[in-house]
Parts: structure tokens; C-alpha cells; sequence
């Protein structure tokens, strides 16, 4: 069968390489030349220039020839020296076909020319060829002719074979070398015919069945025998040659049996190879490409045996995988186009989840899918491209398919399962070694894997480096599909961990430790690429999650973190599977928790435990996202996480961390003034779940300090809570008194009556906080970071924030502090403790970490530390008595504070320690209210708790036996331990306080002024630890106690009570709202122990009564400092207190009038914590009670926090009502008898109810010299003998509900004891030599209702001359009133008799020493005259005072008797009166008068007329107005409350403002005009009440006229007798008053 061979022509002539692809120009001029020269068209006449073609006899035909030479010689550039040849010959044959050269001359150098090279005939045939067709396109014949002529000339140097090979047959026919050209072409053809397309071998079977069979044969015999492939290939090429069979189609059936025999590779390979030596490479490739494209139909399956011989031959190299892979389908477009497709369509499923389906669309939405599952049923064609990678993994060929893998998008070939199995398979047999080496678990068998037969699969690892070169890229390559296989997974996995304990052992070299840094950041490359993501792709596989946390745990949490926020963040977006897991886990953690409530925690746990084990960053941000908007999930999420593992935990607190981090979040709420909802969530569910579950804590305690140090302690709130939740230390303002009373007891009472809940089981919870704290070194960092961060609040966080923010940021971070060093104090050990904690200074001065903060820090290192030395000398020493205890404890305490109180020194100025000694400053700040007292009513508390638990327990008799037995023995441990606590607190305590006792003469140096020491004391000691926590508050209360009890030498008790009192405003103003709270507490006990000392004379005397504490006159140290002059006494100490009740009642008002949030807010907490004790005074009650309504009424709308503060304190105070009680119940407005301290006299109004004003006379007796202190001390001294006698004449006329009937049934019962005897007694005593002035001085300041101010100077001389004449008309006024006030009288009467009778008592007692002082009062004030005047300022003399005397009572009684406030008459009067006078009384004492005696007497006489007149009438008036008074008794006493509480609130104020007398001094001439103001308002409102109210207030003013007429004479009759009677006389005196007594 033979095909024809095409026309000849269309054969073309062989084109010279150095003419190639140029087209040949019409004119072949010598600008041709061939593409490859160096040379272009310009630079021909440099081979063969026109001078040598000129004169090429001369010269030219040498040239030539020396450049032909030259250019076969030149062998370096062996290529360019052939073409420049070429041209040469080609330019010098065309100059002859030009007619420039003859062809004979041409021929003659060709011959010279033709020897220099072989294949020079070979390159002249060429130049022929060129000029062959150049020159028949000619349309000049002569050159047609030349060209002729030369061929012929030179046929002599070319065969005529050559020429006959490339000239065209005519030019052949033309030369004569052929006879005729179309006899040639036919010939031609004929050959070609018979060469190409003649068939000589057969290529179907059928053509050849007999050699085909015998071929066949050959092949498919047993091979098992010494058959070599040799032998069998020398058969196959005999039966080519014998039966002509095609060497393509032998190779074809070689391929075909070998896939059906795949395992002889041994045999096969080699033959193939051998026979390929027979055949073009290519052929090979061809046919196993016809073999795949045969299947490439529709409905072909291309076997896997093919794709087996393919890879074994792609292995051995016998094709190329260029070659072979153009001829597999599909191409690669198809691939990448499919891979973009299912990342849409993984996007839509992810965006079905997401939508709210409506349910008539669900249906419709079902239908659409169906339809589109039933399309895609449809089977894909194949692709060979994977079957061949599936192969070539199969056999081991990981380079192939590693290249093959590169050509497609990332993890599409492994997402097909067979080739991921293939991939993970490979992987087994390549770690194989490894892993039995170091993976297999102590135990396990395993089941060993053998190796691939073939050499030229990866080499298996024997170490870790080995893993380097394959498996982590073989791992890279699988991705997140190396969960289809689970056990390859634990596999990888446990190699990891046995990677991580060599890592972390030490000892190796620094080569193995780069090499070995190298392969960590390779296994963390895997578990971010490969593991996790499988995790995720894996089905709820428990096992593999524990086994991952295996490794994980070895890992810092740094990396850890870094993983899980790639795999929460990033890895879910990188393939279609894993967006469409993440979408089903979001919908499924959404259905579960719509339907988690507390009663369903079981059943839905465990559907959050499946859904964690592959998914758990998922479904933890969702479950976050979901607590932070409704925090009422907390409990139940918190509970139905018990099914998680350990890598879920984990997880789990990275998850935790980045939900707080987030920036996008806000972390105050749109007002500025509060934290966000959300982020107490967080913390809320921190503090659980931290405590239930065994979580590692390290990574969120360091973001806490993080931020911290970022200057943000908004996270602190997380912290708190962790804290409290895992460790049970709370933090809270709102502890009862018993609560609080319990945590000052030992640990076990801590936890049974501390804390709101009870705390159970938080060992384990707190160790692994302690745990976590230690292990990363966070402790005392986040200690220092808090303290800083503290002050810190104010000024970085709080520029544009809101202040109410600003204070709960600052008390977050302050209690946080407190919260956080309670936990290490007692979870610590001493050592930790003492390790970690450095010196109290370097925490000051390096660390900058304020006082109380670094105390705080300290104080428990102190404790551990004299425990420690403690035990160690009493084991050093066995003695047992409690002495020897004692000594050693002292011992052990000056051990561990003697380095403090050296440290101290350096926190304050030198100047400080000149009033405290550090020693003092130390003790107080290291001691804690568990040193100082023994809760026993706590203990007590507990203990009957127990008994009345057990006696339950007695009672059930549903419980069982052996469960009655355990609660029974728990109780009763605990109870033992309480007891046993006690014991040992009770023993401590002792300790202490005999320590204290050693200590306290040391304390204060008093090298300045005793109030400059209390200044030092409270600001440096008392005030920045009252603030610091609730317990500190009443720590700070007890140790002053506990100062005063200990009767430190220079501490002034009552200088420090009094300043704690006497201005809060400047104090509360500037706390935060808890430190409000522990300010508030602090005062409350403050006030607790002044009520005890106000409450009971016995209690009294014996707490404060001869203690230096309450010395009142600070004597030179050369006297006798226990004098019992010198002491406060109780009455004098009443007055005082109430100064102090009014003062905080000033305060108060001051803070609640101020409209200030803070200052309101924070009076209002302090007022709240104070209740128990103040207000005891009615009146000063029910102005705060005005006060407060009025706050509820205006921050109703405004300011709802603050209304419900005040409405909260307002029902409390309304409640507290019935226990206030009246002015003159806290305190007898008249001076005690006997001795009215030196105090009261100089600081004026005591007597009238006014607070008694310490301050000024110790600071002014302290600031003084000796000398004038001794004599201040006896002028006062005498002055008060006197004024007691005087005053003790006096009845007592205080009442506080305007009935005067109690007065005057006093003064009945008064006279009826006095008669005419008694005013004998009272002249002759009188006549002790005091100057009336003063006399005058105290009459003001000891009467109680004094009308005019002058008048009281004499009211007392006068009372007692008409002591009898006045008592019968007052026995008939009492019976009138008796029935308007029983229950008053009753009260009144009793109350003052007693003071009255026990005044005369003491009165008898001292007469002579009295005297005595009285005479050297006189001599010294004559001498001294008006010493002290300066310091009175404005005041004026008393002189004009007692002359003009008469007309300004009148008028001043008038003013009074129209006013309107019956309740309060006697209040009011003395108001008026003493308003004006309260400082000028205070000087009036110290001045001596410039008045003569003779003035004095007269004037006196017509004081004593004019009143005795006055008082006449007013008794006639006051009998007809008594049955009006009662009617309209009802009216009166509404308009009361408001008016007096005024007037007693100035009144008050005026006393107080003389108590510093260099601070407050000028507040004294407002007040006065105020008083002024007060007058007469009180003058236009009586007009308009009725005339009962009046008359009522004319009786009053008449019996206390009647007071004065006496007072006056007996003024009168001393002065005359004073100058008369000397000392003997007196002593006669004092004997027959005592007859009369």
C-alpha cells in the first residue's frame, strides 16, 4: 500500500544558515549579506573592500587569500570565523557575477582558498546555492551567464553530488550535470515514495498475528527464573526483525502487559529502558499520551494501572513530566476556574445560615437545593491529573507530585480524599522509625508500618532534622486534610511533644540549639497550617483535642495565644471547607444557646462540648458576644462548660482575653460616668469560670498588667473578680459592723463570718492563681503597677472624664490593690512573701509607690518575719512562762523592725521626725487591727452558729446516718479550730500590748508643740489609712484608743478627737466614693468610743478620768502633771461633745448646700455610716433632716444617685428619730459644780449650753512660756472655785418645750432647802478676794438664761439675798402649771436637784483651798492688769458694759418677750445674749478690770432695785396668762423647730469659731452680725403671734429676774465684807454652813 510523495517543487533548496528567513531583494546588490555577521551593511568593503578587486593582480588576490586564512584560523569564535568565510566567498563570487572580477581569476583563488578548511567545498555550494536564486529572479541574462561560468570553472573544487543536493534541476540541467530536470523530479519522487510511504512493518496485530503472539508470549511467561531482561529484549528485537513487526506498536504491547503484571517493576523497568535506546525519547511519551487520551471521553475512566505505569516510569526517569502532562485532562484553567466556584458556593451556604429564612420561603429554598444536589449528581469526568499525582504518592515519587501540586491552587488536589490518604500514608512510612523511636506511648503496641519497596521513595527519618527535609512539607501540602486521617494526626502530634521535652532540656551545644530553635518555628509553622486547621475539619473528636493539649501545654502561652488567634482569624477564611464549618458552627451554636437555661445545663453542655472539640474559637466568640449583651447567661454558660478539654480551656482564655482587648469595643457607657455593661460581664464570667475550671491564668494576668502599665485600669475589674472569685477574698464597702468585727479575727473566722457568701473550697482555685502569680513573676509587679496606677487614674485618666468615672476608675484600682495583697498575704509563704517583697524604702523611693500602698505591701512581711524569729526563740530557749514568752516576742520584734524603723526615716522630711519617732510611724503602719483586740462576740457568734447547725442536724431525720456523722464531725472541727484561733489571737494580742507598753514612751518627742504632734500624726498615720480599706478605718479608731488607754506621754487625747470633728468638709470633699465609705466608718467608731465616755460619769472617770490624754492645761514638765484640776471633767467633756455633734452637724449642711455631686454624694454616704451615733441632739437632727428632704426634692429629676442616697438616709434618719434626744439631756447647759475646768472658764459659753472650745487654750498655753502658763493655770483655777459657788446658787432653768413650770419648781424646791441660814454661809464664803469683773465674766457664762448681757454680772448676789421672800410665790405659780407638764417636770426636777445637792456637797469640801487661790489670782491680775488684752482683737472693754447696763436689759426684754419660739424661750434668750459675747467672754476671763470698787458697789445697788421691781410685775402678769399658754401651746410649737435650730446652729457656730483661735478668729464679727439679723426677724414675727405666747415668755423672764436681784445682792455684800473680814472670820464661816448643811 503506497502513497504518492508530493511535487518536488514544493521542496525547497536547503537555505544557508547565515541567509535564513531574509527575503532575497529584486536587486541583489552587495548590500545582502547574512543576518548573523557581526558586520552590517556598511562595514562590507572590511572583508573584500573594491581597491583589491581593482588591483587584484598587485595586491588584491594576496589580501584575499591572507583574510581566508585568517578566518579559518581564527578557531576561538568557531561559528563566526565559519560565516565571515561565508561572506567572503559569497562577495567575492558575486564581484564575478558582476563582471568586476573574471571567472578564471575567481576560480584560481577558490583553489588557493578551498584547502583552509574541510567543509570549505561544503560552504562554496552554499554561496552557489544562495546565487543559484538570486540570480534566476533576474531579468539580466549576462549575469545569469557569469554565475554559470563560475560554477563551471569551479566544479573542479565541489562534487557534483553536493551541487546536485542544492541547486535547483534546472540550473543542474543547465551546468550539464544532469541530462534532463523533469527525468530527475520523477526520479526523485519514486525514491521518496519507496523511503517514506512504502509500508515494511506491521503495526495491527491482525497484519502480524503470529509475530505479535510470539512477542506476547515472550512477555507475559513466568519471569520468576533467571529470565533477565536482557535475554527476553534480544527476543524481541529477532522477532521485529523476523516478522516485521513496528518497533512502536512492540513498545505499545511492552506497556500493556506491564500494567497488567505491576508487580515486575524489576523486570519491566529495565527492559524498557533498554529498548528505549532503539527509539527517539520522545516515542515513549507519545504513546502513554495516546493511552490517556483514549479515555479522555466523557464516559472513560482512565484505570489506576495506567496511572501506576506512568508514575513508575515519570520515578525512573524514562519521561518527563512536562511532557507527559500537556496530555492529561483538564487543563489547568478548568482546575482554578472549579477551585473559585467553590469558594462561591461556600460563601452562599455561609450566607443561607446567616439569613432569616421566612417560613413560606423555606419550602421554596428546600425545592432549589434539591434540584441543584440532583445536578450535581452527574458524574465529573475524570481527572487523569490527580489519578497520576494518587499514583505517583502511592509508589513514594514525592518530587513528581510535589511539582504537580504546585500547579494547582492550594490544597485542591489534597481536598480530594484519595490523595489526601495517599499523602498521609507516604507520611507514615517516612516518620515511621521516628515515631517508634520517641512517639509511641509507655504501653502501647502500635502497629508497625513497612517501608515502600522502592529505592527511590523518601528517605525515612531516623531525627528530628530528618522530619525537616520532608514531612513538615509533605504536612504542608495536606493542610487541614490531614483529619481524614485521626491516627496520623496523634501521630504528628506525639512526635511534637517528644520534640518539645528534648527542646527544653538544656545541654545541648549553641549548633544544636540554632538547628533545634529552627525546628520549633517549623512545628508551630505545622500546628498553625496543618493541625488546627484538621482539628477543625474533624468531627467532634475529643481524643485528638487532648492529645493536641498534649503538646500544646509544653508551648508558652505567647505561642499558644498566636496559634489560636490565627485559627480564630485567619485559617476559617482560607479554604471552602473550613468557611462552610465555620458557618455551621455559628448556627448551631446559636440554636444551642436560644435554648440554654439553668434548668437544661446538662443536655446543653453536652452539645457545647461536641460542638468545642473541633470548633472552639468559633463557638467561644459567639458564646462571649452573647454573655456581654445579656449577662443573666453567665451562671448557665458558666455551668455547662464542664465537658470541655483542656485545649477548649485554654482556648477558651485566649478567647477571653481577645473579647477584652477588642478596640472596637467602648469601655464606658455613653454618660461617661459609668463602665460598660459589657466588660462586667466579661469580668463576671472571668471570675467564674477562672474558679470552676482548671484554666491557666498567666496570659490574662499579664494583659491586666499590660494595661496597666499602659496607664488603663478599666481591666482591672477582671482581676478584681478573678480574685474574688478563685481566692474568696472580697472586696466590699457595704460589710456590716459584724462582718467586719469577724475579719479582724484569724483566717477560719474570716471565712465563716467575713464574706457575704460562704467561701467553700477556693484551695484549690487559689493555689493555681498563687501558682500562676509565682510561676510568671506577676505578683509584685502587678502589686507596684496598681499602687502607681492608682494616683495615676486622676491625672492620665482623668483629664476629659467625668469625675464620678474618675472616682470609680480610682477605687476599682484602690481596692483591686487592697483585694490583691489580702490574697498574697495569706496564700503566700513567708519565704515567697519575703523573696518577692523588697525593703519598705526601695518600694518608696525606687518604685514610687505611695506610703499606705507600700505598707500594705509590707505589713504582712513584717508579721511572717517576727513569727518566723518568734518560733525560733522559743525553740532555741524551752521556757514556758508567759513572761519569757513576752521578753521573746519583744525580742523577736525589734529583730525584724529595727531595719524598718531605719528605713522609714528616708519617706519624710527630717522635720518630721522632731514631733513622731519613726519607731511610732512604723508600729502604726505594721500593725493591724488582728495585733490590737480579740473578736469574741465574733467567735462567740460562729461558735453558737455551729452548735445551733449540729443541733439541726440532731433534728432531721430524713438525712442518713453516716451524712449526719460527716456534718456532725465538720462542725465540730470547725468548731474546734475556731476556739483554738481565738485561743491563739487572745495570746498574740497580749503580746502586743505589752510591746506597745515598752514602746509608747519613745512614740512622741514632743521636740514642738502637742498640736503640731497630732497634726503630724493624723496626716501622716490616721488619715491615709482610715481611707485605705474599711478595716483599716476602724484599725486607725482603735489605735487612738489604744494610744489614749497606754497614756502615751505627749499625746493629747482630746486635741485629736477634736480635730477628727471639728471640719470634715475639706476631708469629705476630697474622697471618692468608698473612701467616703471607710472615712464614714472611721468616724462612726471615733464616735462609738466618745458616746461610751459621754454616756456614763463611771465609765468616764475610769477611761478618761486620770489619763493625760484629757489634760486640759499643759503644765511646765517641773509640775505635777496629774493634778485633778488639770483633768477634763465629765460635765465640761458633755459640752464638748456636743460641740463636736454640732460641728459635724455644721459640716454637714456646709457639704449638702454646696450642690457639688462629690460633696453631696459623699456627706451623705459618711452620714449614713455615722447613723449609729449621730445625731443624738434633737435639734441638730432635725436640721439635717431639713436638709436632706430638700435634696430629695431637688435631685429627684437631676441626679438619680444621689436622690436615692438621701432618700436612703432620710428613712434611716427618720427611724433613729425616737432616740434623739434634747439639748439639755446631752449636755446640763450650766457648768458642774465644783470644777468647771479652766478650760470652760477661758473659752466662755460652756455654761449655756455653747461647746466648750479646747484647742485654743492648749495651743495658745503650749505656744506660751512657763511662766505664763503657771499663772493663766491659777488665775483660772480660782476663777472657777468661785464661779461654781456662784452657779451653784443659781437654780438650773433649761428646758427645751417651753414649759417654765419645771424651773420654777426647781426653784421652790431649791429655796426650801436654802433658808435664812444658808445666805449667811453664802456672804461669808463669797468674800474670797475675786475681781468683780471677772465675777461679772462668769455670771454671763454660768447662767443658763441670762435676758441682758450686763445684768448677769450681778443676778447672782441678788438671787441669794432674796432667796426666801421669792420661794412661797413660786410654790403658788407651780401649782398652776403642774397640770400642763407632769411628764417634763418630773424628768427636770430630779435630774437637777442631784446636780444641785452633789454641787454643795463638793463645794464644802475645798473652802480653804479655794481661798488660797483666790488671793493669789487677785494679787497676780493686780499686778499683771490688762496682760492679755491684745489678744481679744475687737472686743470692747467691759466697763461702759455694767454701766450702761439698765437701759439695754430693758430693751433686749422687751425684744425677747415677742418672740415667737415658746419651745425654746430659755434657748433663744440666751442666744440672743450670748451671741454677741461668745468670744468676748473667752478674753473677759484673762483681763483685769480698771474699775474701782466704790463704782462697782453703786452701780450694783440700782442693778439690784430696778430688778427687784421688774420682777414683781412679771410674776403678776404670768399668773393670768397661764390658761391662755396652754391653749394655744399646740400653734406655738410648729413654728418652733425651724427658728431655734438656726439660732442653736449660729450659736453653736460662734463657739466653734473660737476654737482655733489663730485660724477661725476672724469668723467671729459675721456671726455677730447675723445674730443681729436674727434679733429682728424674731422682733417683726412675735407681733403677729397671739398674746398667750407672750405672757408665757414674761413669766419666764420674771423668774429669772428674781435669779438675778438675788445674784446682785449677794455680789453687793461680798464686796462689802471683802474689805473687812479677814481669814479667821471665813474659817468661822465655813463651820456653821456645814451646821446648816
Amino acid at each position: 500500500m503506497e502513497r504518492r510523495a508530493p511535487s518536488p517543487r514544493v521542496r525547497r533548496v536547503r537555505v544557508p544558515s547565515f541567509l535564513a528567513g531574509r527575503c532575497v531583494p529584486s536587486d541583489p546588490g552587495p548590500r545582502l549579506h547574512h543576518p548573523g555577521s557581526r558586520r552590517h551593511t556598511g562595514k562590507m568593503a572590511a572583508l573584500l573592500p573594491a581597491e583589491w578587486i581593482k588591483n587584484w593582480e598587485k595586491g588584491g588576490k594576496n589580501e584575499f587569500v591572507q583574510l581566508c586564512r585568517t578566518l579559518s584560523e581564527n578557531k576561538s569564535h568557531d561559528n563566526i570565523g565559519f560565516r565571515d568565510i561565508q561572506q567572503a566567498l559569497y562577495e567575492l563570487a558575486y564581484h564575478v557575477v558582476r563582471g568586476n572580477l573574471k571567472h578564471d581569476q575567481a576560480s584560481n583563488v577558490l583553489g588557493d582558498v578551498i584547502e583552509f578548511r574541510e567543509d570549505m567545498p561544503s560552504i562554496l555550494a552554499d554561496v552557489f546555492c544562495i546565487l543559484d536564486i538570486e540570480t534566476s529572479c533576474l531579468e539580466e541574462k549576462s549575469k545569469r551567464d557569469h554565475f554559470t561560468q563560475l560554477v563551471l570553472a569551479c566544479l573542479y573544487l565541489v562534487s557534483d553530488t553536493v551541487l546536485k543536493e542544492r541547486l535547483d534541476p534546472e540550473t543542474l540541467e543547465s551546468l550539464g550535470l544532469i541530462k534532463q530536470s523533469q527525468q530527475f523530479n520523477q526520479k526523485s519522487v519514486k525514491i521518496k515514495t519507496k523511503l517514506f510511504y512504502k509500508q515494511q512493518k506491521f503495526n495491527l496485530l491482525r497484519e502480524e498475528n503470529e509475530g505479535y503472539a510470539k512477542l506476547i508470549a515472550e512477555l507475559g511467561q513466568d519471569l520468576s527464573g533467571n529470565i533477565t531482561s536482557d535475554l527476553i529484549l534480544e527476543n524481541i528485537k529477532s522477532l521485529i526483525g523476523c516478522f516485521n513487526l513496528d518497533p512502536n506498536r512492540v513498545l505499545d504491547i511492552i506497556l500493556e502487559v506491564y500494567e497488567c503484571r505491576p508487580e515486575y517493576d524489576d523486570f519491566f523497568v529495565p527492559l524498557i529502558e533498554s529498548y528505549m535506546y532503539m527509539c527517539e525519547p520522545q516515542t515513549l511519551c507519545h504513546i502513554l499520551g495516546f493511552k490517556f487520551k483514549f479515555y479522555q471521553d466523557p464516559s472513560g475512566e482512565t484505570p489506576s494501572s495506567l496511572y501506576r505505569v506512568a508514575a513508575v516510569l515519570l520515578q525512573h526517569n524514562l519521561i518527563d513530566l512536562e511532557d507527559l502532562y500537556v496530555h492529561l485532562l483538564p487543563g489547568d484553567n478548568a482546575i482554578i476556574e472549579e477551585h473559585k466556584r467553590e469558594i462561591v458556593e461556600a460563601k452562599q451556604i455561609v450566607r443561607k445560615l446567616t439569613m432569616v429564612v421566612l417560613s413560606s420561603e423555606k419550602t421554596e429554598e428546600k425545592e432549589k437545593e434539591k434540584e441543584k444536589e440532583e445536578e450535581k449528581t452527574e458524574k465529573p469526568p475524570d481527572n487523569q491529573k490527580l489519578g497520576l499525582l494518587e499514583a505517583l504518592l502511592k509508589i513514594g515519587d514525592w518530587q513528581h507530585a510535589q511539582s504537580i501540586m504546585d500547579q494547582m491552587p492550594p490544597f485542591y488536589a489534597t481536598s480530594h480524599k484519595p490523595i489526601a490518604i495517599a499523602l498521609c500514608q507516604l507520611v507514615h512510612v517516612t516518620i515511621e522509625p521516628l515515631y517508634r523511636r520517641v512517639g509511641v506511648p509507655k504501653g502501647a503496641k502500635g502497629s508497625p508500618i513497612s517501608s515502600l519497596p522502592n529505592k527511590r521513595a523518601p528517605k525515612q527519618a531516623d531525627s528530628f532534622e530528618d522530619l525537616r527535609k520532608e514531612v513538615f512539607n509533605m504536612l504542608c501540602y495536606l493542610g487541614p486534610h490531614l483529619s481524614h486521617d485521626p491516627i496520623l494526626f496523634a501521630k504528628v502530634v506525639r512526635l511534637g511533644k517528644a520534640f518539645m521535652k528534648e527542646f527544653q532540656s538544656d545541654g545541648s551545644k549553641q549548633e544544636d540549639k540554632e538547628k533545634m530553635e529552627i525546628l520549633f518555628s517549623c512545628l508551630l509553622s505545622i500546628t498553625d497550617q496543618v493541625l488546627l486547621p484538621s482539628l477543625s475539619l474533624m468531627d467532634c473528636n475529643a481524643c485528638m483535642s487532648e492529645e493536641l493539649w498534649g503538646m500544646f501545654k509544653t508551648f508558652p502561652y505567647q505561642y499558644r495565644y498566636r496559634l489560636y488567634g490565627q485559627w480564630k482569624n485567619e485559617t476559617y477564611n482560607s479554604h471552602p471547607l473550613l468557611v462552610k464549618v465555620k458557618a455551621q458552627t455559628i448556627d448551631r451554636a446559636k440554636y444551642i444557646m436560644k435554648r440554654l437555661t439553668k434548668e437544661n445545663v446538662k443536655p446543653s453542655g453536652r452539645q457545647i462540648g461536641k460542638l468545642s472539640h473541633s470548633n472552639p474559637t468559633i463557638l467561644f466568640d459567639y458564646i462571649l458576644s452573647q454573655i456581654q449583651k445579656y449577662d443573666n447567661l453567665i451562671t448557665p454558660v458558666v455551668d455547662s462548660l464542664k465537658y470541655l478539654t483542656s485545649l477548649n480551656y485554654d482556648v477558651l482564655a485566649y478567647c477571653i482575653i481577645e473579647a477584652l482587648a477588642n478596640p472596637e469595643k467602648e469601655r464606658m457607657k455613653h454618660d461617661d460616668t459609668t463602665i460598660s455593661s459589657w466588660l462586667q460581664s466579661l469580668a463576671s464570667f472571668c471570675g467564674a469560670v477562672f474558679r470552676k475550671y482548671p484554666i491557666e491564668l498567666a496570659g490574662l494576668l499579664q494583659y491586666v498588667a499590660n494595661q496597666l502599665k499602659a496607664g488603663k485600669s478599666f481591666d482591672l475589674l477582671i482581676l478584681k473578680e478573678v480574685v474574688q472569685k478563685m481566692a474568696g477574698i472580697e472586696i466590699t464597702e457595704e460589710m456590716t459592723m459584724e462582718q467586719l468585727e469577724a475579719m479582724t479575727g484569724g483566717e477560719q473566722l474570716k471565712a465563716e463570718g467575713g464574706y457575704f457568701g460562704q467561701i467553700r473550697n477556693t484551695k484549690k482555685s487559689s493555689q493555681r492563681l498563687k501558682d500562676a502569680l509565682l510561676d510568671h513573676d506577676l505578683a509584685l509587679p502587678l502589686c507596684l503597677l496598681m499602687a502607681q496606677q492608682r494616683n495615676g487614674v486622676i491625672f492620665q485618666e482623668g483629664g476629659e472624664k467625668h469625675l464620678k468615672l474618675v472616682g470609680k476608675l480610682y477605687d476599682q484600682c484602690h481596692d483591686t490593690l487592697v483585694q490583691f495583697g489580702g490574697f498574697l498575704a495569706s496564700n503566700l509563704s513567708t519565704e515567697d512573701y519575703i523573696k518577692r517583697v523588697p525593703s519598705i524604702d526601695v518600694l518608696c523611693n525606687e518604685f514610687h509607690t505611695p506610703h499606705d500602698a507600700a505598707f500594705f505591701l509590707s505589713r504582712p512581711m513584717y508579721a511572717h518575719h517576727i513569727s518566723s524569729k518568734y518560733d525560733e526563740l522559743k525553740k532555741a530557749e524551752k521556757g514556758n512562762k508567759q513572761q519569757h514568752k513576752v521578753h521573746k516576742y519583744i525580742t523577736s520584734c525589734e529583730l525584724v523592725m529595727a531595719p524598718v524603723h531605719d528605713a522609714v526615716i528616708s519617706l519624710h522630711l527630717p522635720k518630721v521626725w522632731d514631733d513622731i519617732s519613726p519607731q511610732f510611724y512604723a508600729t502604726f503602719w505594721s500593725l493591724t487591727m488582728y495585733d490590737l483586740a480579740v473578736p469574741h462576740s465574733s467567735y462567740d457568734r460562729e461558735v453558737n452558729k455551729l452548735k445551733v447547725q449540729m443541733k439541726a442536724i440532731d433534728d432531721n431525720q430524713e438525712m442518713p446516718p453516716n451524712k449526719k456523722k460527716k456534718e456532725k464531725e465538720r462542725c465540730t472541727a470547725l468548731q474546734d479550730k475556731l476556739l483554738e484561733e481565738e485561743k491563739k489571737q487572745l495570746e498574740h494580742v497580749q503580746r502586743v500590748l505589752q510591746r506597745l507598753k515598752l514602746e509608747k514612751d519613745n512614740w512622741l518627742l514632743a521636740k514642738s508643740t502637742k498640736n503640731e504632734t497630732i497634726t503630724k500624726f493624723l496626716q501622716l498615720c490616721i488619715f491615709p489609712r482610715c481611707i485605705f480599706s474599711a478595716i483599716d478605718a476602724v484599725y486607725c479608731a482603735h489605735f487612738v484608743e489604744l494610744v489614749h488607754q497606754q497614756k502615751t506621754p505627749n499625746f493629747s487625747t482630746l486635741l485629736c478627737y477634736d480635730r477628727v470633728f471639728s471640719d470634715i468638709i475639706y476631708t469629705v470633699a476630697s474622697c471618692t466614693e468608698n473612701e467616703a465609705s471607710r472615712y464614714g466608718r472611721f468616724l462612726c467608731c471615733m464616735l462609738e468610743t466618745v458616746t461610751r465616755w459621754h454616756s456614763d460619769r463611771v465609765i468616764y472617770e475610769k477611761e478618761c478620768g486620770n489619763y493625760p490624754g484629757f489634760l486640759t492645761i499643759l503644765r511646765a514638765t517641773g509640775f505635777d502633771g496629774g493634778n485633778k484640776a488639770d483633768q477634763l471633767d465629765y460635765e465640761n467633756f458633755r459640752h464638748v461633745v456636743h460641740k463636736w455633734h454640732y460641728k459635724l452637724t455644721k459640716a454637714s449642711v456646709h457639704c449638702l448646700e454646696t450642690g457639688e455631686y462629690t460633696h453631696i454624694r459623699n456627706i451623705l454616704i459618711v452620714l449614713t455610716k455615722i447613723l449609729p451615733w449621730y445625731p443624738k441632739v434633737l435639734n441638730l437632727g432635725q436640721a439635717l433632716e431639713r436638709r436632706v428632704h430638700k435634696i430629695c426634692q431637688e435631685e429627684k429629676e437631676k441626679r438619680p444617685d444621689l436622690y436615692a442616697l438621701a432618700m436612703g438616709y432620710s428613712g434611716q434618719l427618720k427611724s433613729r428619730k425616737p432616740f434623739m434626744i434634747p439639748e439639755n439631756e446631752f449636755h446640763h447647759k450650766d457648768p458642774p459644780a465644783r470644777n468647771a475646768v479652766a478650760a470652760t472658764v477661758q473659752n466662755g459659753p460652756g455654761g449655756a449650753g455653747m461647746p466648750t472650745s479646747l484647742t485654743i487654750n492648749t495651743v495658745r498655753l503650749e505656744e506660751g512660756t512657763t511662766e505664763e502658763t503657771d499663772k493663766l493655770k491659777e488665775k483660772s483655777q480660782g476663777v472657777v472655785k468661785v464661779i461654781n459657788k456662784a452657779v451653784n446658787a443659781t437654780p438650773k432653768v433649761t428646758t427645751s418645750n417651753g414649759n417654765s413650770a419645771s424651773n420654777s419648781k426647781i426653784i421652790k424646791e431649791k429655796d426650801d432647802k436654802e433658808k435664812s441660814g444658808k445666805e449667811k454661809d453664802k456672804e461669808k464664803k463669797d468674800k474670797t478676794p475675786a475681781a468683780t469683773p471677772e465675777m461679772k465674766a462668769l455670771g454671763k457664762d454660768g447662767k443658763d438664761k441670762p435676758k441682758e448681757e450686763r445684768a448677769n454680772k450681778d443676778d447672782k448676789a441678788r438671787e441669794i439675798k432674796e432667796k426666801t421672800p421669792k420661794s412661797d410665790k413660786e410654790k403658788e405659780k407651780v401649782k398652776k402649771e403642774e397640770k400642763a407638764s407632769k411628764e417634763e417636770k418630773s424628768k427636770t426636777v430630779v435630774t437637777i436637784v442631784e446636780s444641785k445637792s452633789t454641787a454643795e456637797k463638793e463645794r464644802e469640801k475645798e473652802p480653804s483651798r479655794e481661798r488660797d487661790v483666790a488671793k493669789e489670782m487677785k494679787s497676780k491680775e493686780n499686778a499683771k492688769g490688762g496682760e492679755k488684752m491684745p489678744v481679744a482683737g475687737s472686743l470692747k472693754s467691759p466697763v461702759p458694759r455694767s454701766e450702761t447696763s439698765e437701759s439695754e436689759r430693758e430693751q433686749k426684754r422687751r425684744k425677747v418677750d415677742t418672740h415667737s419660739s415658746p419651745s425654746h424661750s430659755s434657748t433663744v434668750k440666751d442666744n440672743l445674749n450670748e451671741l454677741k459675747d461668745s468670744s468676748a467672754k473667752h478674753y473677759i476671763n484673762h483681763t483685769t478690770p480698771t474699775l474701782s470698787k466704790s463704782k462697782e458697789r453703786e452701780v450694783d445697788k440700782k442693778d439690784l432695785d430696778k430688778s427687784r421691781e421688774r420682777s414683781r410685775e412679771r410674776e403678776k402678769k404670768d399668773e393670768k396668762d397661764r390658761k391662755d399658754r396652754k391653749r394655744d401651746h399646740s400653734n406655738s410649737d410648729r413654728e418652733v423647730p425651724q427658728d431655734s435650730t438656726k439660732r442653736r446652729k449660729e450659736e453653736n457656730g460662734t463657739t466653734g469659731s473660737s476654737k482655733h483661735s489663730k485660724s477661725e478668729s476672724p469668723s467671729d464679727s459675721p456671726r455677730l452680725n447675723e445674730k443681729e439679723k436674727e434679733k429682728n426677724k424674731s422682733k417683726s414675727s412675735g407681733k403677729e403671734k397671739s398674746d398667750s405666747i407672750k405672757a408665757e415668755k414674761m413669766e419666764k423672764s420674771s423668774s429669772g429676774s428674781k435669779k438675778e436681784s438675788r445674784h446682785d445682792k449677794e455680789k453687793t455684800e461680798k464686796k462689802e465684807k471683802r474689805d473687812s473680814t479677814g481669814g479667821k472670820e471665813e474659817k468661822k464661816h465655813h463651820k456653821s454652813s456645814d451646821k446648816h448643811r
